[in-house]
């Protein structure tokens, strides 16, 4: 269930990346609103994934997963660089998060 929660986690992450983006183009109490949400439920998921996982693994997978999505959302959403070498380096992360569960 721990891994669950750190996908979970990671998710929330990106959608906080993705709030802050549309906070700062509208500058509204909803923006604010989902902003705080998004955070703090991906803080709050992040803790109970790591009632059971290591701290290290933990933190890396939820941080990977939060800027390889970021970086995802920007180009999908946002219209940011698709770079091959862009998509590239977001699946080395990939694969270093899909690594470090295959080894925790």
């Amino acid at each position: 269930m721990s891994w669950i929660f750190l996908i979970i986690a990671g998710i929330f992450e990106m959608l906080g990346v993705a709030s802050i983006n549309r906070f700062n183009q509208r500058k509204d109490n909803k923006s604010l609103f989902l902003l705080v949400l998004a955070f703090a439920s991906s803080f709050i998921f992040l803790y109970l994934a790591m009632r059971q996982l290591p701290m290290g693994v933990s933190y890396a997978i939820w941080t990977g997963i939060g800027a390889a999505g970021g970086a995802i959302l920007g180009m999908v959403l946002y219209g940011e660089s698709n770079d091959w070498r862009r998509i590239l380096f977001i699946g080395v992360i990939l694969s270093s998060v899909i690594g470090l569960k295959l080894i925790a």
